[in-house]
């Protein structure tokens, strides 16, 4: 018999700690301020809507329709897109083997935060101390063995997770973590605020300028943030679905973990923003010249920020180091249980035995992230499975489902056991505005690297990237060969 959640709330808990990760933290917020502040929460939450919630409602109904992972569920719409489930899988395998080791950074960080020890030059200590980087992708000289030790343990903890299953380990795990993670993120947020030249962080991050609406690069850059945040075309939503009961409302489920995810990016932003205005103040300098995004943001501006904290810097540290760490963990459970589940209905593996598996491949992945030259490659693998990888799976699903498979049926299912009845603009939204928006996602992609190789990376480099993807395709093709279990 298949498991099952124990309770609505554990299910939400966990979509929601699926789609809440560290992206969240350091993406939303320097989106919103680099794309016309406030005015980009207009493209934003059309993009919710039309994509988003329309997205998950789909990949949560596959799942509790037919009771089966991603492949499996893929399967059903048609033998011919089994490969496509096997590939999303296979594309939450490869983040999973580097998303633990960001993880693992933010571990690091968080026991040096208790002293400081980042000290005054906080980029030295992170390329130089931290990760000791080396000169080039191909010059890897070891390992660097604190990130390392820290990629054991989060390993561990997604081991143990998975390990107990969807209503001990999973559900359980999210109803501590969520809650937590709300609390960690509201103290930062309340300290953040109430510190000299805040608001001026929060005007930056919130300044309308509504003139950026008729860009069309925001109206991507909205699409591509609700898309990536989601966790959507990785087979975690269709995983989490398949293990609803009978009577679940899909409708009112979709909409609760897409508005509670855009709630976490909003909020967080103010702590974010409130921090960095607060550091614009104490050097005499603009919020323009400190903002950053992503693992610079984390690793380098934030610390510097905390090191001219008044009042006990230590503790807000170690906050914030803890949220990246909740964050991170919610994620890369669900990760590592949409893989685990589809080996468990494909191979007929016992949940010990699937699990087990992959937890020692995904941890023979992540060690080339933990060398000298991890970064380099967690960022070039990143952004070929994010931007090509992940935007193709979601493109050939969505076509999958609205093309070739009767919407129709879908949609009854949604409607019969939801309050929220889905109506012609959901057909609407998955035949024409997704596929537009994935296929000009992919597109702008390819033409921006043709035009300059992603972040100047030796052509060699960057051609590993691609491999990736191809061998993820050839295994996934390679998957469907064996017969598995039909699901009625």
């Amino acid at each position: 018999m298949r498991e099952s959640w124990a309770s609505r709330a554990g299910f939400v808990l966990a979509a929601i700690g699926s789609a809440i990760g560290l992206g969240n933290i350091w993406r939303f917020s320097y989106l919103a301020h680099a794309n016309g502040g406030g005015a980009f929460l207009i493209p934003y939450f059309i993009a919710l809507f039309v994509t988003g919630i329309s997205l998950l409602m789909v990949e949560f109904a596959l799942g509790h329709k037919f009771k089966a992972s991603a492949p499996m569920a893929m399967r059903q719409i048609g033998r011919k897109f089994e490969w496509v489930g096997w590939w999303a899988v296979l594309s939450a395998f490869i983040i999973t083997t580097y998303y633990v080791v960001v993880i693992g950074w933010a571990l690091v960080y968080f026991t040096k935060s208790f002293t400081l020890a980042w000290g005054a030059d906080t980029k030295s200590y992170f390329f130089g101390n931290v990760l000791q980087l080396s000169d080039s992708p191909w010059a890897i000289s070891g390992f660097a063995i604190e990130v390392l030790t820290a990629v054991v343990i989060i390993w561990l903890i997604n081991w143990f997770v998975v390990f107990r299953g969807v209503k001990k380990g999973i559900e359980k795990a999210n109803l501590i973590m969520m809650p937590l993670l709300w609390i960690l993120a509201i103290i930062l947020v309340i300290r953040a605020i109430t510190l000299p030249g805040a608001l001026d962080g929060l005007e930056w991050y919130l300044r309308p300028d509504f003139s950026k609406i008729g860009d069309y690069k925001i109206w991507i850059a909205a699409f591509g943030q609700i898309f990536f945040s989601l966790s959507l075309a990785m087979g975690i939503m269709i995983a989490y679905g398949s293990y609803l009961p009978e009577k679940s409302d899909i409708a009112n489920n979709s909409f609760i973990v897409g508005l509670a995810d855009s709630a976490f990016s909003f909020l967080i932003g103010f702590a974010v923003f409130g921090t960095l205005g607060y550091m614009a103040f104490a050097t005499q300098t603009s919020v323009q010249e400190v903002v950053a995004g992503g693992v610079g943001l984390a690793f380098i501006v934030f610390p510097q920020a905390l090191n001219l904290i008044p009042g006990l810097p230590q503790l807000v540290a170690a906050i914030f180091f803890l949220t990246l760490i909740v964050a991170g963990l919610s994620s890369s459970i669900s990760l590592v249980e949409s893989i685990t589940s589809s080996l468990m209905d494909k191979f007929k593996l016992s949940r010990t035995k699937a699990v087990n598996t992959v937890f020692v491949l995904g941890f023979l992945g992540s060690l080339v992230f933990t060398t000298t030259a991890g970064i380099y490659w967690l960022d070039i693998i990143d952004h070929f499975i994010n931007y090509y990888g992940l935007v193709l799976v979601a493109l050939l699903e969505v076509v999958a489902v609205a093309w070739f498979f009767k919407l129709s049926s879908l949609k009854e299912h949604i409607n019969a056991i939801s309050d929220i009845k889905i109506g012609r603009w959901w057909d609407w939204a998955l035949k024409y505005a997704t596929v537009l928006v994935l296929a000009v996602l992919l597109l702008l992609d390819i033409w921006g690297n043709l035009q300059k190789p992603y972040e100047g990376y030796p052509i060699d480099a960057l051609a590993t990237g691609i491999l990736v993807i191809i061998v993820g395709m050839l295994v996934s093709a390679l998957l469907t060969l064996r017969r598995g279990k039909d699901v009625a």
